[in-house]
Formats: structure tokens, C-alpha cells, sequence
């Protein structure tokens, strides 16, 4: 078991959530499922056999959706970065996580998913370029992100070579 796990607030979608997710990454799974019961009824207010919590794995990583209630909404406080190798898994991830999201995609690999959860779906060879010793090539290359939205490769490499 790993030492820590993002527990996801949701009202009472955190099943449905799990499921997507799990329908997009690689070697994930639902691991369990717990529902509410009568104990506590009267502070939680969820019918007995509703679901709680839903344990899951991303890619190995695991999470827990929690269904709490209305009070809390995701912001862009937090996000959950995706590397990426190729243009075709920035293009496949930006596209399944942000299918039914916000369509108003923010700038730099940043998106939100249908249920309010940022994720920002970012090439390893983008964070290689701004990590680049000579500043003035990593400085085209932010450049060149700060005006996209996806991430385009080609068009971060060609600002970066000059």
C-alpha cells in the first residue's frame, strides 16, 4: 500500500468518476467499492447501500473518490500532471480527459475534466526544453507554451531551437 492517496471530494459522482478514469489510463482498476450504512445517517444523509467511497488505481497510483456531499467543488488549486512521450499521447489523454469538461480549455496543457478535476497533460520533452541549461532556449520554448492551450511538440521544439 502506498503511503499517500488523493481522496477526491465529489457530491455523488465519485463512482462514475472512478469508472471514467479507469476507461482512460493504462493498468488501472477499481479496487473496491464501500457504501454508506445507517451508522452516521443523520450526518452524512446518504440512504443506506449508497456509495461512499470507490478505491481505485491510475496507472498504479492510487486514489479514493469520495462521495460527500455538495459543499466542496475542485478548483485549479491542484491538478494531476499526465507525462507524456509522444504528441499522440498528449492528443489521446487531452482528448478522453476532457471530454464533457469545460470546454474552456486553460493555456499551458491545462483542462478540466466533466467532473472539475484539473489535469495538465504535458510532454516529458517540454519539461526536458525548460530545464535546458541555456536559458535562452528553455525561455522560447515557454514562450511558445504560454500561447498554447495542447500542447503542440513541434511547434515548442521549433520556437526552442530558434
Amino acid at each position: 500500500m502506498q503511503k499517500l492517496t488523493p481522496c477526491l471530494w465529489f457530491d455523488e459522482q465519485a463512482e462514475e468518476a472512478a469508472k471514467f478514469y479507469v476507461g482512460i489510463f493504462k493498468n488501472s482498476k477499481i479496487v473496491n467499492t464501500t457504501r454508506f450504512g445507517e451508522a452516521g445517517r443523520e450526518h452524512h444523509g446518504k440512504a443506506p447501500g449508497t456509495v461512499m467511497t470507490v478505491s481505485f488505481e491510475l496507472d498504479g497510483q492510487a486514489f479514493t473518490g469520495l462521495n460527500g456531499g455538495p459543499m466542496f467543488k475542485f478548483n485549479e488549486a491542484i491538478s494531476f500532471q499526465v507525462s507524456c512521450k509522444s504528441q499522440e499521447e498528449v492528443d489521446t489523454y487531452w482528448e478522453k480527459l476532457s471530454q464533457g469538461g469545460d470546454k474552456k480549455a486553460q493555456q499551458c496543457g491545462w483542462l478540466k475534466d466533466k467532473y472539475g478535476v484539473s489535469w495538465q497533460v504535458v510532454p516529458t520533452a517540454l519539461l526536458e526544453m525548460l530545464a535546458d541549461a541555456d536559458s535562452v532556449k528553455a525561455q522560447r520554448a515557454m514562450t511558445a507554451v504560454l500561447q498554447m492551450k495542447k500542447i503542440d511538440i513541434d511547434k515548442v521544439k521549433k520556437a526552442y531551437t530558434g
